[in-house]
């Protein structure tokens, strides 16, 4: 492996399967040379105001996240140093006291629909990627997904879906799409888009060796 770690962004639409291409990598890389940060973990601490109000943030919109603490923890990293990673409460929209700690690896995966949006953290990275999927699919994944992992009602998905979900994606998340070095189809499955990824590092390292499992 090289003596400086690799950066991959994998960037998307809500629902478009950031994390499913993460954890692929990771299967193929070895989870021991892999180090994931996820866009979502860095989203701004809302305790300070009303539930109310707080249910009522754009956190679609790249605002609402701290794109400059994650920008610092990509560098610590990539200069082999070990970070604290914030641990956000979705029910809550609040971060929580505890961090988690990450050590440095060889290959740096980072997931998000904003990661190409935002220039300090787009160039971050050695490889950018973009999973392009239809909105229909990624709104039905975003509707599962919300519901059973970060507890909310279906009127509430679909709200949030119609007055910000989608408008970012169109202001945002979609404009950005043409920063990426490789546009990956939703319907490959995840291994077949890890395959593509892995020939797309292999051209970037320049025939530097590159150390896989299996």
């Amino acid at each position: 492996m090289r003596s400086k770690p690799f950066a991959i962004a994998i960037a998307g639409g809500s629902g478009s399967g950031k994390t499913s291409l993460t954890r692929a990598l990771v299967s193929v890389l070895g989870a021991e040379r892999c180090c994931v940060l996820d866009h979502d973990s860095y989203y701004r601490d809302l305790s300070h105001q009303l539930p109310a109000v707080r249910a009522a943030t754009n956190f679609d919109h790249p605002d609402s996240l701290d794109n400059a603490l994650l920008a610092g923890h990509i560098q610590q990293l990539l200069a082999g140093q070990t970070i604290e990673r914030p641990c956000y409460d979705f029910a809550t929209h609040t971060r929580l006291e505890q961090t988690q700690a990450i050590a440095a690896q060889p290959v740096v995966i980072c997931e998000g629909i904003l990661l190409l949006a935002v220039h300090e953290l787009r160039r971050s990275f050695d490889l950018r990627l973009y999973i392009d999927t239809p909105a229909d699919v990624r709104a039905l994944r975003r509707l599962q997904r919300d519901i059973l992992e970060r507890g909310r009602t279906v009127q509430s998905v679909i709200k949030q879906y119609l007055s910000t979900v989608r408008p970012m994606h169109e202001m945002f998340v979609e404009p950005a799409r043409k920063t990426a070095d490789a546009v990956l189809d939703w319907r490959q499955t995840s291994a077949s888009q890890a395959k593509v990824v892995m020939q797309k590092m292999r051209e970037r390292l320049d025939d530097e060796p590159l150390i896989v499992s299996g």
